[in-house]
């Protein structure tokens, strides 16, 4: 069965502006998950005590700062906050991280940045080793979301997590972004699913909740549930309306 995580930067927003409520609003809809991205502007105290007074896992925290992990000349900065990132999650209880590439540069051949990125996961395993804190990588599209990104290929994704060859770094899958970019689950994760860490849906177009668009969401977590994914499901999507209608339309989107 299909363990969800709420993402409580875009689920029960329209119903609080007080981030920790967001926890018991989480709990109270039947999630024993949630997620969120950066923890530097979250108050880290409320946020632990929502947590052990729900009951509440935190699935993953983004890892910070945001770094051009395409440019080699920013990696210092990265592992500096990934070594605090990794305190936190931690802390926390959060077992995964993500990361995101950084912008595709200009000027510069692409086999450089991609030789970038695996030293820079190379050198964020060895900050984690020991701690078992994961990060996963995120492919994300840039033909709607997030122009000028570097990283739109799950299978480049995929190559640089065997290219560092760690228990430590994998990926982060995005059924939204990997199907925007025309891709197919089934085609690009086939036999190499062991190195996906963490899985986030939403709707296309809009990314919105599951039902909303045209995605096979439902078919797609079925093979990844018969492949032998276990992991958390991120529900990374904006509601068109409340949360509770959302959540509804995505239980009989996907049953």
């Amino acid at each position: 069965m299909t363990t969800y995580s709420a993402c409580i930067e875009m689920l029960f927003v329209p119903e609080t502006t007080d981030f920790p409520h967001r926890i018991a609003l989480a709990k109270a809809a039947g999630f024993d998950l949630v997620e969120f991205w950066l923890w530097s502007n979250k108050d880290l105290d409320a946020v632990e005590r929502a947590l052990a007074q729900t009951g509440v896992r935190l699935a993953g925290i983004v890892a910070e700062p945001f770094a051009d992990l395409t440019r080699e000349d920013d990696h210092d900065r990265f592992l500096a906050g990934l070594e605090k990132s990794r305190d936190v999650a931690l802390r926390l209880g959060a077992p995964i991280m993500i990361c995101q590439s950084g912008p595709l540069l200009e000027g510069v051949e692409r086999a450089r940045q991609h030789d970038d990125l695996v030293t820079a996961m190379a050198r964020s395993a060895e900050v984690l080793a020991g701690s078992g804190v994961r990060l996963a990588l995120e492919p994300l599209n840039d033909r709607v979301d997030h122009p000028g990104y570097y990283l739109t290929s799950t299978a480049e994704a995929l190559d640089i997590v065997d290219a560092v060859n760690r228990p430590e770094i994998g990926l982060t899958y995005d059924l939204y972004h990997s199907m925007v970019m025309g891709e197919d689950p089934e085609t690009v994760l086939l036999g190499r699913l062991d190195r996906v860490f963490h899985v986030h849906i939403a709707d296309h177009p809009g990314r919105n909740q599951p039902g909303s668009g045209d995605l096979p969401i439902k078919q797609k977590l079925a093979w990844l549930e018969a492949q032998g994914y276990a992991g958390a499901v991120g529900l990374e999507f904006r509601p068109t309306g409340s949360t509770a209608d959302a959540l509804a339309m995505m239980q009989k989107s996907l049953g």
